[in-house]
């Protein structure tokens, strides 16, 4: 593991602490003010100040170093920070779509906006907090803290029976892969132990390269792996999500997709660099689930006749993608994993955007009961279009530079016949969006069908938002490629034989 770079020897400042507290802090405020104007207010300054914040971050790392960078450490308490590039990416858009979430969240004209911001806070905390540390235990509870956070606000404002089956389902899912990523931390931490005089750490610099090939290492394969795939959602354990998308507040589903996509994180994190022999042994099978899943969610995306339904299989079927690539254990296919995962996160949460103001407007997400919607709210329309090419990796999106190292990866690691199959899944998710979008927007419209206002300043914000951050990177994605290279490099580098 290359040596960390300590902000704390450069300056005073406690940078990375202060990007962990100032989302407390927000809540904290938010949640005192109560219901009053100034809460609204306040959560949306607290989550611009901690985009601005995360990206005086990106500007204080050196994005050609390959190890840790900005580290704070404090021992008694386990607490130990670093950033590299690759977090600092996810740091960035984690904070991006926090305030486009504040903003959104508005212009729903949601019920006690200011607990919903003051939770959208915490949530972020606990997303933040599993960015930054570079200790296993601390990231399951930061873990536990954001899941914590998504079902209230599900609970809160659950408001039919079908809500209700749907957050029961999604507690039962996520609390055993939880549970299960709980336990693969007591395996590392016992295998530590082990081999350390009974000494137990859950550091990531304490527990790479100690924890032998063999039984501790599968184990701890096997529980962290799985526990982070029903988070992530990766086929064939994404059930929670198709009827959470349906059934789910809408408003929440946002936060709900920030969220899952930092599995892959996690799996790039902590699952490659403490089982690399485990990985090694599982990965055909782990491969050979994920391609299946390309073409089998794709599948059952045109069965679908909800546009949230579609949506979720829409999730499932691209994080196949992202496992191939980070998976293939290949510097392009890591890389083109991260910056992916990051695409998807910006996108899916803009569709899901664009999906809550439909709703808003006509009651209903049926596709046989939307229509002719490129009419009335054509910036809406264009909006969602642009997501969707963005999640088929169009040229001028970010995801077209990203596909095209996973693909890359993927010939060299698994041959020209399953990359091409794996394509052709990409291929088949494009038809069912742009099926998707055919019917919701361009369809003719029906008699007698509902009135649809026209698109209001704040959603023109969000979506404009949203829309501007994707195109930007995907035009210029030089830098993003450079911030992520030396990181994803740095991991594949571990398992050349």
């Amino acid at each position: 593991m290359p040596a960390e770079i300590f902000w704390n020897q450069q300056a005073a400042l406690p940078l990375l602490a202060l990007l962990q507290l100032l989302p407390l802090l927000g809540a904290a405020v938010v949640f005192a003010l109560g219901e009053r104007s100034a809460a609204v207010l306040a959560g949306k300054l607290f989550a611009l100040a901690e985009l601005l914040l995360a990206g005086f971050a990106a500007s204080r790392i050196d994005p050609l170093l390959a190890g840790f960078q900005l580290a704070e450490r404090i021992d008694l308490l386990g607490y130990h920070v670093a950033v590299d590039g690759i977090s600092i990416l996810f740091l960035l858009v984690t904070a991006l779509l926090t305030l486009l979430m504040t903003l959104y969240g508005m212009s729903r004209g949601m019920i006690s906006p200011g607990r919903l911001f003051a939770v959208l806070l915490l949530a972020e905390a606990g997303l933040v907090g599993m960015l930054l540390t570079v200790n296993i235990a601390w990231f399951a509870f930061f873990s536990a803290l954001e899941l914590w956070a998504v079902v209230y606000l599900l609970r809160r404002w659950a408001s039919s029976r079908a809500e209700t089956q749907a957050l029961a389902r999604f507690v039962q899912y996520q609390g055993f892969g939880l549970a299960l990523f709980v336990a693969g931390c007591f395996v590392l931490g016992w295998g530590y132990a082990e081999a350390n005089g009974g000494r137990w750490s859950f550091d990531l610099f304490d527990l790479t390269g100690t924890l032998p090939a063999g039984k501790f290492q599968t184990a701890a394969f096997y529980l962290l792996f799985y526990g982070l795939a029903v988070r992530t959602p990766l086929f064939p354990l994404h059930g929670w999500l198709p009827n959470m998308a349906q059934h789910g507040l809408i408003a929440v589903a946002p936060a709900l997709m920030v969220g899952v996509k930092v599995g892959i994180y996690g799996m790039a994190r902590f699952v490659l660099p403490l089982t690399p022999d485990a990985v090694l042994d599982w990965q055909p099978y782990v491969v050979g689930f994920a391609m299946a899943g390309v073409f089998f969610t794709a599948a059952l995306a045109f069965l679908q006749t909800n546009l949230r339904r579609l949506l979720a299989f829409a999730v499932v079927s691209h994080t196949s993608l992202l496992v191939i690539g980070l998976f293939s254990l290949h510097g392009a296919g890591i890389q083109g994993a991260m910056l992916l995962a990051a695409n998807f996160g910006l996108a899916v949460t803009g569709m899901w955007f664009v999906v809550g103001f439909v709703f808003r407007r006509t009651g209903t997400t049926e596709l046989g009961e939307l229509s002719g919607l490129f009419e009335r709210i054509p910036f809406l329309a264009i909006a969602f279009l642009t997501f969707g090419l963005a999640i088929v990796g169009m040229p001028g999106t970010p995801g077209f530079d990203a596909a095209h190292l996973v693909l890359e990866a993927s010939i060299a690691r698994f041959g020209a016949l399953s990359t091409v199959a794996t394509a052709l899944g990409n291929v088949a998710a494009a038809g069912f969006l742009l099926w998707g979008f055919q019917k919701a927007f361009l369809s003719q419209e029906k008699s007698g069908s509902y009135d649809v206002d026209r698109t209001q300043p704040m959603e023109y914000l969000v979506c404009g938002i949203a829309v501007t951050a994707l195109l930007a990177i995907g035009f210029f994605t030089e830098p993003w490629l450079v911030l992520t290279d030396a990181a994803s490099q740095a991991l594949a580098g571990s398992f050349v034989r």
